[in-house]
């Protein structure tokens, strides 16, 4: 496929457009973690057990996780500006009707809207990245800018999370969205450029195909995510793994069938591409569960309350940001496989150091240095993998390359976080009607194993970069080397 080199579109704003990009991605950012420390206030209110209190979040994430590919070939179909305005209007109209929910189904209902939001909105986000801006320091910039937007909303998430649940009430948790939504739908008509879209009469949309991915892909995300809590061997868990292999499997021969496939199947064998889908999948597997335990750890074993939780995030979240930033440099003159090498290595050696010291922890000051050596790791590698996403692709897909990644990010996500959570559960095996110290205890065992499985996984990241083909020698001037493109994972 024919890569992306030169932006499409002039731009008449460049930095106000960036800004409406990142925003973007701020607000699925803050959306994933600033719910977290409301939980318990929306289960007393609403009158949710804990059982169905993991709904809220599970709503969010198989809506996201099962229409992503549908938005990004929206994003390719009628273009991504209409599909960006149309995605923040959703986001801040579900938003809105959350924070009113006086039953449990109009939470959840709310909260599957926001995830449908976010997955029309990521993809055209970070296709008009990969489209706007030319390959190499152009882009790297806007990529490296984007991300610290990720990593401030998830600072954000936890901090602002925590102060309006204690003072204002868990529903600002929800409306605090749409001051940030609306307002950017409103101007992305004026600083957004009218990306081309494809002519009504030469659109074909692969309905069998969007039907068969969203189904697959929400069941696979809905097992994994709601597996941990009923058990792998319960009939409903088996039932939504068959539903998705038999609907995963219907797609995958839609696609080699179709003339216009939602994702034609050549798309795979991009070896960026590939990599991009691995990574991401490590990526929420291991960085990404680190708010989920470490927030655990603080709040049921320390004691500490939801605001002392979300502040001790607050030092992880600003060395991200200079990763982000030393990424942007290393991409241009290193390259992409130099930068992911050693953000995932800084990225285990964290890991590895929370581990051995997470016993220690209730002096935050043993955590510092592996929270510094991780972070940097965690924003060089957040980097590096979405700048991979979009290189060997056509600009016309850039949209669906988007929701490939993206997927395999949030099924990471949910297989990682499975995994995780039944290391921590297995000390606590048997304990029932233990005293409450012993309970402390086996607790922060099984978190201090969860740690360990993470820096597990994210070394297996790192030997997935090491495969990659080594970019060939190219004069100094060229800001992506040659080969980076091609960066297959054997």
């Amino acid at each position: 496929m024919e890569e992306n080199l030169r932006p499409a579109t002039a731009l008449r704003h460049p930095r106000a457009a960036l800004a409406l990009l990142s925003l973007a991605q701020l607000l699925i950012a803050l959306d994933a973690t600033i719910v977290f420390v409301a939980l318990d206030a929306m289960g007393q209110h609403l009158r949710l057990d804990a059982r169905h209190l993991q709904w809220v979040i599970s709503g969010y994430s198989v809506a996201f996780g099962g229409c992503l590919l549908l938005g990004g070939r929206c994003a390719d179909l009628l273009g991504q500006r209409r599909m960006y305005v149309l995605a923040m209007a959703l986001f801040g109209l579900a938003s809105f009707a959350g924070g009113f929910a006086q039953l449990p189904w109009q939470l959840v209902a709310a909260r599957a809207g926001q995830g449908v939001a976010a997955a029309l909105l990521f993809p055209a986000t970070l296709s008009m990245i990969n489209t706007l801006y030319a390959a190499g320091a152009e882009r790297n910039r806007a990529l490296a800018v984007w991300s610290m937007a990720s990593a401030g909303g998830l600072a954000a998430g936890a901090l602002l999370g925590g102060l309006l649940t204690q003072t204002l009430g868990w529903h600002w948790v929800l409306w605090v969205l749409v001051p940030i939504a609306l307002p950017c739908a409103l101007a992305a008509g004026r600083y957004l450029p009218a990306m081309p879209a494809v002519p009504a009469a030469q659109r074909r949309f692969d309905l069998l195909g969007c039907i068969s991915v969203t189904v697959g892909a929400s069941a696979l995300v809905a097992a994994l995510v709601q597996g941990p809590q009923w058990g792998w061997g319960d009939v409903r868990t088996a039932s939504l793994l068959l539903l998705a292999l038999a609907a995963l499997g219907l797609f995958w021969r839609t696609e080699a069938r179709v003339a216009a496939p939602l994702m034609p199947l050549t798309m795979l064998r991009v070896g960026s591409l590939q990599t991009s889908m691995l990574l991401a999948m490590l990526f929420m597997s291991s960085y990404g569960v680190q708010y989920y335990f470490l927030g655990l750890y603080f709040q049921q074993v320390l004691g500490w309350s939801p605001l002392q939780a979300g502040l001790a995030f607050l030092l992880p979240t600003l060395v991200c940001t200079w990763g982000i930033r030393l990424a942007e440099r290393g991409l241009a003159q290193q390259g992409t496989r130099s930068v992911l090498l050693r953000g995932w290595a800084a990225g285990v050696l964290g890991m590895v150091w929370i581990a051995a010291v997470l016993p220690l922890a209730g002096n935050y000051v043993w955590l510092v240095p592996g929270f510094v050596v991780m972070s940097l790791g965690q924003g060089a590698s957040w980097t590096g993998m979405w700048v991979l996403v979009g290189q060997g692709i056509a600009p016309a897909r850039q949209g669906v390359a988007s929701g490939v990644a993206a997927t395999a990010q949030q099924v990471g996500a949910a297989l990682g976080l499975a995994l995780l959570v039944m290391l921590a559960a297995a000390p606590l095996a048997g304990l029932e009607g233990g005293s409450a110290e012993t309970l402390r205890q086996a607790n922060a065992q099984g978190l201090q194993h969860a740690q360990w499985g993470a820096a597990g996984l994210a070394l297996l990241a790192w030997l997935v970069c090491l495969r990659m083909a080594k970019p060939q020698v190219r004069s100094r001037s060229d800001a992506q080397p040659v080969g980076e493109g091609r960066g297959a994972c054997a």
